[in-house]
């Protein structure tokens, strides 16, 4: 991790003395003043007609609360107890915090988690930063709140296999939760809906720190070296990134199809078409946020890629984009259908090192917390 942060920080790579993107030389010099400027005032970032709600980068903004759950303190306490307790699952050995560390970016750095009796699941664990603007969970948008995400876990055979009814009616019984809820729901006797605002109270508080792009968007230029910003200019130009990564916190909140299907191959997954069971869907994941992306890894739904590096590398290659050949592939409706925003890109082994470290300054310190003391 030492290497890979140091490798980002461009510490290790001379940067050029020119940038030239769509036919626009800068000199790095040039680019920073430009940047130094209000986000406003930035250069005209390349979208592709038809990108939905595009949005400016900007700084890390800080997360809300429905109205139907407002925040407050002990909820969000009694949200944290819940989130470390083990006791949510048929196994009383997985927690909500097995599969999302927050050392680990709020993920758990396997391709795929392992749940009861340490069955593997199907994809990999997306980080809890910024969940709360997550308008849908999951990778396949299959829960429209984090209140309504929390029986999908409990729920699921290859996770924590268990029934929220039982759940509930198990955590009814234990003394210190039942002073807990009453301090905070006024009733000792609680249900799945007390303990989904709890715990969606609690992770709607797992936030990004500052990083270094923020610092430097309140005006401490020196924040990003000269390479960072070339990435950073190179992210909302040539590298085509700011067509789905865009906004404060790097995501457009949508489904795209990446190429990434494995259509009637081993990791063959539909994504999104198992959801809503339009064609259209195939293929379809919703797009990760990219702040905290150095403490990620792996990547993508299926968590093959390992490294940044090799992520990229397929992103600068256009995306596996399958064409039907065969009368019986024309004919399939199913067949998916690469995004038609991803295409190669045409970037240097330069610039990929400059993009690279741009991402290493939107990923802020990794975080550690301790572990709260379990009601009894």
């Amino acid at each position: 991790m030492k290497f890979l942060l140091v490798l980002l920080s461009g510490v290790l790579f001379a940067a050029s003395a020119f940038v030239t993107v769509s036919d626009q030389p800068f000199t790095l010099e040039q680019l920073r003043q430009l940047y130094s400027q209000p986000t406003s005032q930035w250069p005209k970032p390349d979208v592709d007609p038809g990108i939905q709600n595009f949005r400016e980068l900007g700084p890390r903004p800080d997360p809300k609360f429905p109205k139907d759950n407002p925040y407050s303190e002990k909820k969000a306490e009694l949200g944290k107890m819940l989130f470390f307790d083990p006791r949510l699952s048929s196994s009383g050995q997985i927690a909500c915090a097995s599969c999302h560390e927050p050392q680990l970016g709020w993920a758990d750095g396997k391709q795929v988690s392992l749940g009861h009796d340490r069955q593997p699941g199907k994809r990999n664990a997306m980080s809890l930063l910024n969940v709360w603007n997550a308008e849908q969970l999951f990778w396949d948008g299959r829960a429209n709140s984090l209140e309504h995400q929390l029986r999908f876990p409990i729920q699921d055979k290859l996770e924590m296999n268990d029934e929220i009814a039982q759940v509930a009616k198990r955590l009814n019984k234990i003394k210190g939760y039942q002073q807990r809820f009453k301090e905070v729901f006024g009733k000792e006797k609680f249900t799945e809906k007390e303990i989904s605002q709890a715990l969606a109270t609690f992770e709607r508080t797992i936030v990004s720190r500052k990083s270094r792009f923020d610092r430097f968007l309140e005006g401490k230029k020196n924040e990003l070296t000269d390479l960072e910003i070339k990435g950073l200019h190179l992210f909302r130009t040539k590298a085509r990134c700011i067509n789905c990564h865009n906004g404060p916190l790097f995501t457009d909140n949508q489904f795209h199809n990446v190429g990434l299907t494995y259509y009637g191959r081993k990791y063959e997954d539909l994504g999104r078409y198992h959801v809503t069971k339009r064609a259209e869907d195939v293929g379809k994941f919703r797009t990760p946020s990219l702040r905290d992306v150095a403490y990620t890894a792996p990547y993508f739904h299926n968590g093959l890629f390992p490294t940044l590096e090799g992520a990229l590398n397929m992103y600068n290659a256009g995306m596996p984009n399958l064409q039907p050949k065969t009368d019986a592939e024309k004919a399939d409706t199913l067949f998916p259908k690469t995004s038609p925003h991803l295409k190669p890109l045409g970037l240097t082994e330069e610039e990929k090192q400059a993009v690279l470290a741009f991402l290493g300054a939107i990923s802020s310190v990794q975080q550690r917390i301790a572990q709260p003391e379990l009601p009894q």
